[in-house]
């Protein structure tokens, strides 16, 4: 099946004055200098997520958008009848659900050096690190706080001279606990550069045969949630396949369904009309003129062909965010409802182009006893149809054992915790609810 991308050519798209003057923005010394000094400061999250809150039916779209049909996050008569007594959220969840955190005033001085960082730079999610502290239920409202960790300026052989940003989100609950910590891998790139490096425009969109694609479908058809039926520790070993799965071809549709499953994207997030009009004026710089003149957003490279051309890539491609939760779909789906997913580690390495299909295999590595708990490590990869391996990951998680109780969660760091206290109680002593 051929991809609405296939007949565009590289040289097909004609860049107006403002689109290049649009895609020239420079990173600056003066840019990576101000970021380091941001280096350790936490400040409440302020956005407002298009989901605050969870409830049965979120946790369902949000699932259905990673076509997960888990009956764990999609079934609460199922869910019942499991040790969490209830339907819980993937834990991936955790990234895209916010309610605004009250906090103190940001200093002027902090103010200052984030006035129009980095803009006009495009930003690729590379990868990221999950620790996980506490399932979501449904009623669960999660706040967070986040600061960037650490900065390294790297040359890309894509986009010349690039950024490479780790920002820690903690994602902290309406108790005041950690449920998560979400490490996101960010790449800034100079949009004139990657353009005109072209290194990926050799790529052509992928077509499938009738028999290409009952090949997929059989994938499909294979596969299997372990659920209900426990994954003992004791049977596992080194070296045992975490089985098959199969993701794609990745369409237009597949990108929609996850915004509808709750991905936000905020406060980039795409919006219409009146509210697309507000967001041009707060953010002009993010909003850039297609072909026919006419500002759009530019993260429109995930469905617009001829924009993702424009700054170096041959078609559109998928978020990365898409593929960490199809990660935490195929993890989740092999060690059943009574394991527990504690650690996440994923790069992505390759995108994944309107077309592509991802296989994804893994295997266990290691097993080990560590503080009462049962813990396996397992590393997984996904591979498209040119053979390239797109992501790269590992995890741990703890299973049950046939003489020990069942997992728990890890403790959260004490001094993490004590934080996400007093950012809690502060939200709180402003009138926050």
């Amino acid at each position: 099946m051929a991809d609405a991308t296939a007949d565009i050519k590289q040289g097909d798209i004609k860049q107006s004055d403002e689109w290049q003057k649009a895609v020239a923005y420079e990173i600056t010394d003066h840019d990576i200098e101000r970021q380091r000094k941001l280096l350790g400061y936490d400040q409440a999250a302020k956005s407002r997520e298009y989901i605050q809150t969870a409830t049965l039916d979120n946790i369902r779209n949000f699932a259905h958008g990673c076509g997960d049909d888990n009956p764990l996050y999609c079934d609460p008569h199922y869910a019942r009848k499991t040790r969490w007594g209830s339907v819980i959220a993937p834990g991936m969840m955790a990234g895209i659900i916010n309610k605004p955190m009250k906090g103190d005033p940001v200093p002027d001085e902090i103010r200052a050096l984030t006035k129009s960082l980095f803009k006009g730079i495009h930003v690729f999610v590379s990868g990221s690190t999950w620790d996980f502290y506490r399932p979501i239920y449904p009623g669960d409202t999660i706040y967070s706080f986040n600061g960037e960790e650490s900065c390294e300026v790297k040359q890309s052989e894509f986009a010349g001279r690039s950024v490479i940003n780790v920002r820690r989100d903690v994602k902290v609950n309406q108790r005041g606990e950690v449920v998560a910590v979400y490490r996101i891998l960010r790449v800034l790139t100079e949009r004139k550069t990657a353009a005109k490096k072209g290194k990926y425009s050799a790529i052509e969109p992928a077509s499938y045969t009738d028999e290409e694609m009952q090949a997929v479908e059989a994938i499909y058809a294979a596969e299997q949630v372990q659920g209900g039926a426990k994954r003992w520790f004791e049977d596992v070993q080194a070296g045992d396949s975490l089985g098959v799965q199969a993701k794609g071809p990745l369409t237009v549709t597949d990108v929609i369904c996850s915004h509808s499953g709750g991905y936000g994207f905020v406060p980039y997030a795409p919006t219409v009309n009146r509210l697309a009009h507000k967001n041009r004026q707060r953010i002009p710089a993010f909003y850039v003129k297609n072909e026919h003149g006419i500002p759009d957003v530019a993260q429109r490279l995930h469905w617009d062909p001829k924009w993702a051309q424009a700054i170096g890539n041959p078609m559109a491609y998928d978020y990365g965010v898409m593929r960490e939760c199809y990660l935490y779909q195929y993890l989740s789906d092999w060690c059943g409802d009574d394991a527990i997913i504690t650690h996440v580690h994923d790069e992505i390495r390759k995108f994944n182009y309107m077309g592509d299909v991802q296989t994804v295999t893994g295997e266990v590595v290691g097993k080990r006893q560590e503080n009462g708990q049962n813990l396996v490590d397992v590393q997984v990869s996904f591979t498209n149809q040119r053979g390239e391996e797109s992501v790269r990951a590992t995890a741990t998680i703890a299973l049950p054992g046939k003489d020990s109780a069942l997992p728990m969660y890890p403790p959260v760091p004490e001094e993490l915790a004590q934080k996400a206290a007093r950012m809690m109680a502060r939200h709180w002593e402003l009138g926050g609810d």
